[in-house]
């Protein structure tokens, strides 16, 4: 059967094998914020001039600008490292063994494909093995990684990764049920749909832990 070229626009050049590891240059950081801020306006700019848009015009004059800062500034700054939240551990003195959820955390991020939003919740939870983490934390981690260019399964994966490292346990799972704008409001324009994504680490992966977890969340998703 012949492969749809619309469809492949629409699901990116690399969806299926994307990677855990958002895809950066080497020299990603070799200019500054503001720098950066200023050449993306340029770039904007001209986008804007080439659509036939009135740059002299009040409202839009100050576009560029405003559009330059809120990516580097905003709604890409979980590219930069520097800004990866510290997250502080603590010993699980009360000795709590059971599941611990965070449930409902706010996701706003961006598809790297049209670099429309991604609006939903994210899902977190853990087991201690003896080390607990702020519950912030959790919804920083989540932001943190949420600010880039993103897949919703790669930002899936990294915050659970993430959360493996910082409480130094498998036992940690995250699920996202969120919206796409590029699916929304473009191309099939499916307001209805949303799109749930899961990863589960170590005892999440047995059927009654993980079933455990989804019973929290309310979520009747078969996985």
């Amino acid at each position: 059967m012949a492969f749809n070229e619309d469809y492949k626009d629409d699901i990116g050049d690399n969806h299926i094998s994307a990677s855990a590891k958002t895809p950066l240059r080497e020299d990603a950081f070799a200019i500054n914020d503001e720098e950066k801020i200023e050449l993306i306006k340029k770039d904007v700019e001209n986008i804007l001039r080439v659509l036939g848009l009135d740059l002299t015009d009040d409202s839009l004059k100050g576009t560029p600008n405003r559009v330059a800062k809120m990516f580097v500034k905003e709604i890409f700054g979980g590219l930069n490292p520097a800004k990866k939240p510290g997250s502080s551990t603590f010993q699980n003195h009360y000795k709590y063994g059971e599941m611990l959820v965070e449930k409902n955390i706010t996701v706003y991020s961006t598809c790297e494909h049209h670099l429309l939003p991604i609006v939903g919740r994210a899902h977190v939870a853990y087991i201690s093995n003896g080390t607990v983490v702020g519950l912030s934390k959790m919804n920083r981690i989540v932001d943190y990684y949420a600010k880039r260019p993103q897949v919703q399964e790669r930002l899936t994966m990294q915050i659970v990764q993430e959360l493996k490292k910082v409480l130094n346990t498998e036992d940690v799972a995250c699920v996202i049920d969120a919206k796409h704008l590029c699916v929304n409001s473009r191309g099939i324009r499916d307001i209805e749909s949303s799109t749930v994504t899961s990863e589960f680490g170590g005892r999440f992966k047995e059927e009654g832990v993980r079933r455990e977890f989804l019973d929290y969340i309310k979520l009747d998703t078969q996985f």
